[in-house]
């Protein structure tokens, strides 16, 4: 980012918290954006000069004038209290970088809100809790989504090191093409120039991550469109039949592994499957239900289960 614009940034920022209505010094100011006195000092006249009415007292810092308001933004009083649902879910479900921008933007939203707004959303801040997956980022690549999504937006390549599950990492130039959040990972969807085929990856298995220069080199299909038609894994058709009470348990995870539908036979349901992941998990997840679950097709998964059971009887015996 520029000079320029970074000055532009800041002085909305100093707008912003002037707008809030309390005072504020120029210490203060030059500790948050980490710049010098002499630039706040530069700043605050720069404010002055496009006529805002800017009060300084010795010891006490900066304020508005009384009275002096920039145009509002009105909120109801619903659309406030999701702010901070949203809040939550931005401090915990985002890596570090992204995080930071929506606490910035947060903290612009509520400098315009009324006193008794702002007095609602804090005694509901305490009331709402999210508890994200430990493993849901890579420590070691704690801005992955901000970079991805700059890359979107820019239209550039990004270099990754990739640990696909059961292989060895490799180095992947990506055309990043959108990111989506599914059964407690952060996903994203991009054209592996490598492979020169669309490719889906989880975040917490980058093990590092660039943006480069490099533009697409092709106009890409939407998101929904790569995710409908991913062809990176070949489908099998699996059948098999559970008790009500199991199926039931199984619960929404079932999606994540290709369920189409279900029907009933007798005491029991049928469940049909079109995955692309019998290499690459399904047998696992089955194992929490597989005492009242029986394979109907493949055979080869059932070949899994047992070669997954003997493994874990070795293991413990």
């Amino acid at each position: 980012m520029d000079d320029s614009l970074k000055k532009i940034n800041r002085i909305v920022a100093i707008l912003t918290h002037l707008q809030a209505g309390k005072n504020v010094t120029a210490q203060a100011l030059a500790e948050r954006f980490n710049v010098s006195l002499r630039t706040i000092y530069r700043d605050m006249r720069t404010i002055e000069e496009a006529g805002v009415p800017i009060i300084g007292e010795a010891g006490q810092g900066y304020s508005l004038m009384e009275g002096y308001r920039l145009a509002p933004v009105m909120f109801t009083r619903e659309e406030a209290e999701s702010f901070i649902a949203a809040e939550k879910l931005m401090q915990q479900l985002t890596d570090e970088t992204l995080g930071k921008h929506y606490e910035s933007a947060m903290y612009k939203i509520k400098a315009v809100m009324r006193a008794t707004e702002k007095e609602r959303l804090e005694s509901l801040e305490q009331s709402i809790e999210v508890r994200p997956r430990a493993e849901m980022f890579n420590d070691e690549v704690p801005h992955a989504l901000a970079t991805i999504l700059e890359a979107i937006a820019d239209r550039k390549q990004i270099l990754m090191t990739y640990q696909a599950q059961f292989q060895e990492p490799s180095v992947r130039s990506i055309e990043p093409v959108g990111i989506f959040h599914e059964s407690g990972f952060w996903y994203f969807a991009g054209y592996c120039t490598l492979r020169q085929a669309y490719r889906q990856f989880r975040l917490d298995r980058i093990i590092k991550l660039s943006a480069t220069d490099k533009p697409f080199t092709k106009v890409h299909p939407s998101l929904s469109e790569i995710r409908s038609s991913d062809n990176s894994l070949p489908i099998t058709d699996v059948r098999i039949i559970a008790s009500k009470r199991m199926a039931r348990y199984m619960g929404v995870s079932k999606y994540n592994f290709g369920f189409v539908k279900e029907e009933a036979s007798g005491d029991k349901v049928i469940m049909h499957f079109r995955t692309r992941y019998l290499e690459y998990g399904f047998e696992r997840w089955l194992m929490m239900y597989a005492d009242e679950c029986e394979i109907l097709e493949p055979a080869v998964l059932k070949d899994r289960i047992i070669a997954l059971l003997n493994r874990i009887r070795e293991q413990h015996s």
